[in-house]
């Protein structure tokens, strides 16, 4: 049996999660700089938006930059922007051709113009798609998220349209980024390290967390297929007893 033949598509997750880890130390074992890598994880991004696509995926959001990837050397900063950019009008076509719609969460502010016209006219040119949603969190971070959603909440507080006695879990969702989205059902991080690094810190509370050592630009079609595979043998109990899952079932 095949590894596609072993996954429920009725039981797909609506939300997948990934973050892309890997590239430079990729490259650096394939004796190239940092950028070789960058590089070669843009087809990865390709590869696994049309098996997410072909899946019935919903909502694949991929950790794109981070807020601390600012700190790295401002010449890999400049590539990384002009790959990004690049590579999403490269893709919008493909993009549009599949139905899939493209976003962005994180602080657009920070782009430079050039990125951030580029990227809004991309998110435009595919926003009719209906088919699944591809979410690059760009100059973002969990804290960072938070931090502005407790702005947010307090200034309404402040002005006398919410109560404090008013904010929940709810409230706090609707606040973030990701509002208009589920909570990720699945977490995926390349390249080995076995931590979150400040993504989707509230969105995750419940989701599951697939970990694997290869790195992001070979984790490739049938890597996707094994994660998929991994999570439906997974019981997910949000805090109830296996016997209480069963008896819903």
């Amino acid at each position: 049996m095949s590894l596609i033949e072993k996954i429920d598509k009725t039981r797909m997750p609506s939300h997948v999660a990934v973050i892309m880890d890997g590239n430079g130390r990729w490259a650096k074992e394939h004796g190239h700089n940092r950028s070789f890598g960058h590089e070669n994880g843009v087809e990865t991004v390709r590869v696994i938006t049309e098996v997410a696509s072909e899946l019935g995926v919903k909502y694949l959001t991929l950790y794109t930059f981070s807020t601390e990837n600012w700190n790295r050397p401002q010449a890999e900063v400049d590539l990384l922007m002009g790959l990004i950019v690049t590579s999403i009008e490269k893709q919008t076509p493909h993009l549009i051709k599949n139905n899939v719609r493209l976003t962005v969460i994180g602080n657009m502010d920070r782009l430079p113009q050039f990125a951030r016209d580029r990227l809004l006219k991309c998110i435009d040119d595919t926003s009719r798609c209906t088919g699944l949603v591809l979410c690059l969190a760009l100059s973002y971070s969990s804290r960072w998220e938070m931090v502005e959603a407790c702005k947010e909440i307090a200034s309404k507080v402040a002005c006398g349209t919410l109560a404090t006695s008013d904010i929940d879990d709810t409230v706090i969702s609707s606040h973030l980024t990701t509002k208009d989205m589920p909570d990720p059902d699945l977490l995926i991080r390349t390249g080995g390290d076995l931590r979150v690094s400040n993504y989707l810190l509230w969105q995750i509370a419940y989701s599951e967390l697939y970990f694997t050592s290869k790195y992001w630009p070979d984790f490739g079609r049938d890597d996707f297929y094994e994660a998929i595979i991994d999570f439906q043998a997974r019981e997910r109990r949000y805090g109830k007893t296996s016997e209480q899952v069963q008896e819903q079932k």
